[in-house]
């Protein structure tokens, strides 16, 4: 049943079955970005149909390419389905009550030996706000430790404690209808073109409907500044001197609120006078930013004349060793000008993950309690009489590259990991593996059989339910809590994490884990929020803790603040003042001078930036399974400015060996002038489950923002060497394989199979029997040894059981995959797959990931007189859904025009 690739009937999991045809679309929401779409999905069969909510105010109906391919993403290959313990060979089934029992004792025992702190528990951004309450609940209540945080660390940590120095608390001031209203959008340190583009969309149309304004700052040249009016590539770190230099000009023209500042805020000369030593004048910005002064006066002048101005911000802020500084920088030119809480105006942080809203909002993060309270001994004494609990952790625990060092150092003695993948995700992976293999107690709950962390020495596997099965809800970047609803049954034994948390708490003797449902949980969550709270905290949803299980079950999309008595949400917070800090006043807060944490050097010349790419998420878990989103960019790759390929002897298409003291990875490489010179980027998605020497993460330096914890992952310095092999090729199969270890390979879900690109320093002739040594009937080949070249297929009947190619230069194989695909292959077409050579019209790589067009289709309609997004998109649909391709669109246009 683990090997199974499609979802078992509803009666054998329990669930009745459907006997209509027609399938009933249960409202949930998407469980990738922080935007939080609503989504229409229903079982059909062994599938899935997914559309977008068209009564979701996040996103009305529209879902990004990624949202898009949720139904491809459903079956249970690869899924862990029943608890194992390791065994001598991998993991042996038990029972519930055996894991259990396993993990209740192993905690119990190590908590006894060496105290509370010697445990630990690592969440994830993709938990529930239910599943992560319980967790929560279980570790500083109960077992008595703060030694819980979560991969949100690495993702919005920094944004978390900018606005708490700012504002009292950890809010979000606006909303999503700011994007609509405002007339100047600035984009920082965010490629939301890629990243959050329902979001992005929004922003683009307001621009073309009432000429909304759009400036990009960034290191890189991305795809969402190609929609930009204004530019401004900074140079890495810099962010706070381009705030700084913004705050000073605010003040010299006059735009100051000085009302508001005098009013509702404190520490506005300070914060100015340290701005005015930073970048006292716009050459002296320019000369810390590396932005030309034309450009920076121009920006500069019209954030000044724009009342309505949001200032976006993501991971190229947050991700920083200096990141909160870059937030609260953004946060004061906000600030000077009262421009927060109003129509179209305010900071507005996007978060990276569904659920790092709620996982704030319930003392996820180590340095946090529930509901937002921090550990002052009044708040501590709270949560104590509430939760009726035997041991409060009375201070913060590790933040998640402490903890990881604590287990490194032998201080932490158990770990449980809870759906995330940090041997694979956290800086400095390569040490994160070494240390985790040598836990006394590492347990994983995941819905993965298989990941980076599991095969680095997980003793307890506990099985928990994916997207689909999962019921409660999440909160997205605009304060929106959604319900998050159930359409499959449960397959095998997976439970709910809440649930699980909820067992071993039982399993250990600690009462107040008796829990029936997710909406038992919501309510006390809720309760708690309110506890105590008359308006002195800004997370307050009392006005739904009586819900019914009813009433929880039709729960709306709904806005905190949501107090007790109230009838809906609160859209803005802030514009009037009533800010949280003690006297009520918002902070000013001067960020230090702009800095790296680790230098370059002639060993080490180049700057690493990593990220995320338009089609894939975190290590691929849920998208590697769709073979739509795997065809935009199907293998890991480095950018690097053609000057500096150039002067490293690296070839654009070839491959390059990347290093820094940490780790290395060897990668395609792209060269391109949107990459500055100084600088690499390379994605963050490929683990050691898809592909070969490709864990950026192993790259990664591990130093972190000295306020909020979260690591600089933008600017490791780094060396890059060409890597050559003797031959390059793919191979088309239908099932998985062991790769042989002569190969660097990337893998991709494809239709009916797998897609691996491949190198190696074997001969091509070589690579059928290392590959495939026991490959079923014997096989069609063609091999040239003088040119180093080799084709092999293999058929059962008239399907393709196989197709490899491999020869001295990469092998195109948009034309073989198209063919793969097919259940009958015959005559000529067998000779097609066979050479590599087009049979019909192939796509070519997919650029429209939400309809699957590619850049073939996409060219053929430029040379046909399509001189626009708009009308590539009236000729093939391309681009007319979430809008993220149309810069690439545009690229090729312009192509095919030359």
């Amino acid at each position: 049943m683990l090997d199974a690739e499609t979802r078992p009937s509803a009666a054998v999991c329990g669930a009745p079955e459907r006997r209509d045809s027609a399938p009933v679309a249960t409202r949930t929401t998407c469980p990738y970005c922080g935007v939080g779409c609503g989504v229409l999905a229903a079982r059909d069969g062994d599938d899935a149909r997914v559309s977008g909510d068209p009564d979701h105010p996040s996103n009305f109906g529209r879902l990004c390419s990624k949202g898009s391919a949720l139904g491809e993403t459903v079956g249970l290959r690869g899924r862990l389905l029943y608890p194992m313990r390791r065994a001598a060979q991998g993991f042996a089934r038990v029972s519930w009550d055996a894991a259990l029992a396993d993990v209740a004792k192993g905690f119990a025992q190590i908590i006894e030996r060496h105290g509370p702190d010697a445990v630990a528990i690592y969440l994830s951004g993709q938990l529930l706000t239910e599943d992560y309450y319980v967790g929560n609940k279980l570790m500083k209540g109960f077992i008595g430790s703060a030694n819980v945080d979560t991969n949100s660390r690495l993702c919005m940590a920094s944004t978390v404690a900018g606005q708490k120095r700012a504002f009292g608390s950890d809010t979000v001031p606006g909303c999503y209808e700011d994007l609509d209203e405002t007339d100047l959008a600035v984009l920082v340190g965010s490629n939301a073109a890629w990243c959050h583009p329902i979001l992005f969309n929004r922003i683009v149309r307001n621009k073309e409907k009432r000429g909304a304004r759009i400036v990009v700052v960034d290191t890189r040249r991305t795809a969402t500044a190609e929609s930009a009016d204004l530019f401004l590539q900074l140079v890495p770190g810099s962010d706070q001197a381009l705030f700084s230099g913004l705050l000073a000009h605010l003040f010299r023209a006059g735009i100051c609120d000085r009302d508001f500042i005098r009013e509702r805020t404190e520490g506005f000369d300070d914060a100015l006078a340290s701005a005015i030593r930073l970048a006292p004048t716009i050459s002296e910005t320019a000369a810390l930013t590396g932005v030309g002064e034309t450009d920076l006066q121009r920006f500069f002048d019209m954030f000044a004349r724009t009342e309505r101005t949001v200032t976006l911000f993501s991971q190229g802020v947050n991700q920083s060793s200096q990141g909160a500084d870059k937030v609260n920088a953004i946060i004061n030119c906000h600030l000077a000008t009262g421009r927060i809480g109003k129509i179209g105006a305010g900071p507005f942080s996007l978060t990276g993950q569904p659920n790092a809203m709620g996982g704030r909002e319930v003392g996820g993060l180590a340095n946090s309690l529930a509901a937002h309270m921090g550990f002052e001994f009044e708040n501590v004494e709270r949560l104590r009489r509430f939760w009726r609990a035997p041991r409060m952790a009375p201070r913060e625990g590790l933040k998640a590259v402490d903890m990881f060092g604590a287990v490194a150092a032998g201080k932490i003695k158990a770990l449980w990991v809870v759906g995330t993948n940090p041997a694979a995700s956290m800086p400095d992976a390569d040490r994160i593996r070494a240390a985790i293999g040598g836990l006394e107690l590492l347990v994983v709950s995941d819905n993965v059989l298989s990941n980076d962390t599991i095969n680095s020495g997980a003793h307890i596997l506990l099985p928990a339910q994916a997207w689909g099965e999962k019921n409660g809800t999440v909160t997205n970047s605009e304060r929106r809590i959604s319900r998050q609803r159930a359409f499959l049954p449960s397959p095998g034994e997976t439970r709910a994490d809440w649930r699980i948390f909820s067992e071993v708490a039982k399993a250990m003797g600690f009462s107040g884990f008796d829990y029936k449902s997710a909406a038992d949980v919501f309510r006390e969550h809720a309760a708690l929020s309110a506890f105590e709270n008359d308006g002195r905290r800004d997370f307050d949803i009392g006005g739904l803790a009586t819900l019914d299980e009813k009433d929880y079950d039709a729960l709306e999309p709904t806005q905190w603040p949501y107090r007790a008595h109230a009838n809906f949400g609160t859209k803005r917070l802030f514009g009037e003042g009533g800010f949280f800090r003690a006297n009520g006043r918002a902070a000013f807060v001067a960020p230090r001078a702009p800095s790296l944490a680790t230098a370059i050097s002639p060993d080490y010349p180049l700057r690493l930036n990593t990220g995320r790419i338009r089609d894939q998420w975190h290590t691929m878990t849920r998208t590697g399974a769709s073979p739509r989103l795997a065809r935009h960019l199907a293998e890991p790759f480095l950018e690097i400015n053609p000057d500096d390929a150039a002067a490293f002897g690296i070839e654009d298409g070839g491959f390059a060996r990347v290093t820094t003291v940490h780790g290395a990875c060897v990668l395609r490489v792209v060269a391109t002038d949107r990459q500055p010179k100084g600088h690499i980027f390379a994605p963050i998605h490929w683990t050691d489950e898809t592909a070969a020497q490709a864990r950026v993460g192993a790259l990664v330096a591990s130093f972190a923002d000295p306020v909020s914890g979260q690591p600089e992952m933008k600017a490791t310095p780094a060396a890059v060497a060409p890597r050559r092999f003797a031959s390059e090729g793919f191979l088309l199969v239908r099932r998985t394989i062991d790769m042989h270890a002569d190969f660097w390979w990337s893998r991709a879900a494809i239709e009916g199979g797998y897609a691996y690109r491949l190198a190696s320093d074997r001969a091509s002739h070589e690579w059928l029997g290392l590959l495939l040594p026991d490959a079923e009937r014997d096989p069609v080949h063609y091999s040239d040894f003088r040119r180093n070249s080799f084709r092999a297929a293999a058929f059962n009947g008239n399907k393709a059981l196989f197709a490899l190619h491999a020869g001295s230069a990469p092998q195109s194989w948009d034309a073989a995959i198209a063919l793969f695909a097919q259940e009958r292959i015959e005559g000529r077409q067998r000779l097609a797959l066979l050479s590599g050579s087009a049979a019909g019209d192939p796509q070519g790589a997919i650029v429209c990931a939400c309809f699957g067009v590619g850049a073939a289709r996409i060219a053929a309609a430029a040379k046909d007189g399509c001189r626009s997004a708009a009308e590539i998109g009236a000729k093939t649909k391309a681009g007319t859904n979430c809008g993220s391709c149309r810069p690439e669109i545009a690229r090729i246009i312009a192509s095919a025009q030359q």
